[in-house]
């Protein structure tokens, strides 16, 4: 955990994610990305340079089974307020639309939702459980799917809203949280979704593992490049 501790901090060193007041909502699917997230969160908050609440909170997307009373407990146990949302993004997406890539929707109609929960709470700032590889994946589908060079930044103002979204965790790898969720026995909810496992994010992890069975450093390297604010300008310190 003080290895995570300590990419969280440099994070928000480096992006300035958290001020002093901020009310932070994290975004908690019961996945482990989410929960390890959460945990470290409840610790960062003891020695955290700007004194901050945290909130925690899940969408039930109206699919089950989906038992969240593990992730209440956990929330009692780390003293941390947690806010479950009912919706009917699932029925609108499979059952409704029919969509054949639902993935795009569903992440649009999700973030959407938990802004929404964000205002309705008295939150200024939404953390999401995203890790280094979820931005070198994403590199990479932009790059191969849409022709061009983007991935999300660890912080983002939404000016509609007024929400901050940040991404503590964008320099820790996937391979230390998995290890974290092992060792700290976090309650992962398995995800409902009929597209779990399918998708184009998939594919990219997959083709990361392939690239770094001959480059074994090719993960930190692109990492090296997205923090190369002077050449890309991709994870700008600036830029919000």
């Amino acid at each position: 955990m003080k290895e995570l501790l300590g990419c969280i901090r440099k994070c928000d060193k480096d992006f300035g994610l958290i001020q002093q007041g901020d009310k932070v909502c994290v975004g908690v699917s019961g996945g482990k990305d989410s929960l390890v997230l959460l945990y470290a969160l409840s610790l960062y908050r003891r020695f955290c340079p700007n004194k901050f609440t945290l909130i925690a909170a899940t969408l039930h997307l109206g699919r089950e089974p989906f038992d969240l009373s593990p992730i209440q407990k956990l929330c009692d146990e780390i003293d941390v307020q947690y806010i479950v949302k009912r919706t009917q993004i699932s029925q609108i997406i499979f059952d409704e639309r029919k969509e054949k890539n639902p993935c795009a929707l569903c992440a649009k109609m999700r973030r959407g939702a938990l802004i929404d929960l964000c205002k309705e709470a008295g939150a200024d700032k939404l953390a999401l459980g995203h890790h280094r590889d979820d931005a070198e994946e994403t590199l990479l589908m932009s790059m191969l799917y849409e022709g061009r060079v983007h991935t999300f930044h660890p912080k983002t103002y939404l000016s509609r809203s007024g929400i901050t979204q940040i991404r503590p965790m964008v320099y820790a790898s996937e391979k230390h949280i998995i290890h974290l969720v092992r060792k700290l026995n976090l309650p992962v909810i398995a995800s409902p979704c009929p597209a779990n496992g399918y998708t184009k994010r998939e594919d990219m992890k997959q083709l990361l593992d392939y690239i770094c069975a001959s480059k074994p450093d090719a993960r930190e390297l692109l990492l090296s490049a997205l923090q190369n604010d002077k050449q890309y300008g991709l994870w700008d310190k600036h830029a919000q």
